[in-house]
């Protein structure tokens, strides 16, 4: 069964057009005039528990406005671009009537931290994002934020991280990332994203170091139990609607991820996965609503994210 995704991932990258200019981060990060949060907010002490608020403007409305709680990637690391790179599709759904909370959280390798408390990795990057879901309840009683509608996405390695999210409420109580009454996420949008680590690893190795994904669940010491409570994978059936969004020439998060887990939730007899596969798109299309492949995401999001709540 490897070699045969090993396979497609290689046909992926042979199909590429021959003209095919896609873009990179730095074209995203760097884009002129970036667009600003209304609020920043602290969800915990430690510096890296930030978050951002985006809210719709007036002609939206009055609200609650639906959210969208966005995770960005960087292959868990902090010493590539955080939720700076996401402000462009954040301020597009926030144009559209929907409410962002942009978070952040420890990450592998921060600048001068040690192993530990200031840094990312197991525990500390999973109970982050549990925080940082959590504090929305906090957050709606001071923002008019409709938690009956609550999406979760994420790009790459966030990705994994909100579909993570959705799936914590089936976490046992054993693990230390368990939280009791997590905040309840009712439908997932993972972009470019991971939902089996444990098999997706050698794949996302090749872009974002092959120890890292080891690292984020701490394999050495935890072994094959590493991903009983990280990888999406273990923790079927979440019971929400997901739709899993690809680029189709993506060289570090291929299609053939999302159709893998589109296949175990099935075998989980899981809500079905739908699977939205973008032509004439790369990596970081798909963050970027200026391109049709951006575009089409954000279209998709605001759709996903004003449906009306589920009895």
């Amino acid at each position: 069964m490897r070699q045969l995704a090993t396979a497609l991932l290689l046909l992926a990258s042979a199909l590429l057009p021959a003209q095919a200019q896609f873009i990179g981060f730095r074209q995203v990060l760097d884009r002129p005039e970036r667009p600003q949060p209304q609020a920043r907010v602290a969800y915990g002490a430690l510096p890296p528990q930030q978050a951002e608020l985006w809210l719709p403007p007036a002609s939206a409305g009055p609200g609650p406005h639906p959210v969208v709680l966005m995770v960005h990637g960087g292959c868990w690391r902090a010493d590539l671009p955080g939720p700076e790179l996401l402000a462009w599709q954040a301020e597009a759904l926030r144009q559209r009537g929907v409410a962002v909370y942009s978070v952040t959280y420890r990450r592998l390798g921060a600048a001068g931290a040690p192993e530990g408390e200031a840094n990312g990795g197991y525990p500390a990057t999973f109970q982050d994002l549990a925080q940082a879901a959590d504090h929305l309840r906090t957050l709606a009683a001071q923002h008019p934020l409709d938690l009956q509608r609550v999406t979760a996405t994420g790009h790459s390695a966030g990705g994994h991280l909100a579909l993570w999210l959705a799936a914590r409420k089936n976490l046992p109580a054993s693990s230390p990332l368990h939280r009791a009454q997590p905040l309840p996420i009712h439908a997932v949008v993972p972009v470019a994203g991971v939902g089996d680590l444990a098999w997706g690893a050698p794949f996302v190795g090749g872009a974002c170091g092959a120890d890292t994904i080891p690292r984020l669940v701490n394999a050495a010491q935890r072994g094959t139990a590493a991903w009983a409570d990280t990888s999406p994978a273990a923790l079927l059936p979440l019971g929400v609607p997901v739709w899993m969004v690809s680029g189709l020439y993506d060289p570090i998060v291929a299609p053939a991820h999302a159709r893998r887990y589109q296949r175990l939730a099935v075998d989980k007899a899981d809500t079905p996965v739908r699977l939205l596969t973008l032509d004439e798109a790369g990596h970081f299309e798909l963050i970027a609503p200026w391109t049709d492949a951006g575009r089409a995401v954000v279209q998709r999001l605001a759709e996903i994210a004003k449906a009306p709540a589920s009895p």
